[in-house]
């Protein structure tokens, strides 16, 4: 299984994500503290805070998922620090 968090910050970029998700047959979930949805649902994506990163879980057998996870790059994000 492959996790890496990720982030939606707009309309477009939920559109496009979830485009690339329905060109794949395994599955694919994003995770946040409550909620595990189906990536591959614009409506469930939707439903979640989009305001903070996402964990996303693809759930492949060996090098099957390589190209998403190329893919994936322009979703990624890096772990922000809390300053207080």
């Amino acid at each position: 299984m492959y996790t890496s968090s990720i982030l939606l910050s707009s309309i477009e970029a939920v559109k496009k994500f979830v485009t690339l998700t329905n060109h794949y047959h395994f599955p694919i979930n994003l995770a946040t503290d409550k909620y595990k949805i189906d990536a591959k649902s614009i409506m469930g994506i939707f439903s979640l805070d989009l305001s903070k990163p996402l964990q996303i879980e693809v759930d492949a057998e060996n090098g099957e998922a390589d190209e998403f996870i190329r893919e994936l790059q322009p979703f990624r994000c890096e772990k922000v620090s809390n300053k207080a």
